[in-house]
């Protein structure tokens, strides 16, 4: 198996982090990026400023499975700032999560950013987008 340290040898300042709040559904995204239909993710916009390493069009990422093994890497495409009640169905189908809907990814979205704390209509996300450059 492909070790994290191996990969940032590689690919180096990459970070690797895994998606979602839970082992399972880390599992099921990251195994979802790999197929190449999750291509976009997003995070809260205080999130983002609250980390020391943000993520900028270009660089390269680890994406990590729910025992933290690596799975994949990715190079950021696009980064824009949106906020939540602009998301449209054109990033939730990139998304790649559920049945691929608007309606889905509003609910899924919401939950997840109700449980950290943060979820507002208005609130602000980081809208990534993303291209898998190698498989391990």
């Amino acid at each position: 198996m492909t070790s994290v340290e191996s990969l940032q040898a590689k690919y180096p300042n990459a970070l690797a982090w895994s998606i979602g709040d839970s082992v399972k559904l880390a599992n099921q995204l990251a195994d979802l990026v790999v197929k190449g239909k999750k291509t976009a993710s997003c995070g809260s916009l205080a999130s983002y400023q609250a980390d020391s390493a943000s993520p900028a069009v270009g660089s390269y990422h680890i994406i990590l499975n729910g025992n933290q093994e690596p799975v994949c890497v990715i190079r950021m495409t696009s980064l824009r700032l949106v906020r939540f009640c602009d998301v449209d169905d054109a990033f939730a189908r990139k998304e790649g999560e559920g049945d691929l809907s608007l309606e889905y990814w509003r609910t899924e979205h919401q939950r997840f950013f109700t449980q950290t704390g943060s979820f507002s209509e208005e609130m602000e996300l980081v809208a990534e987008e993303f291209e898998v450059v190698e498989v391990v």
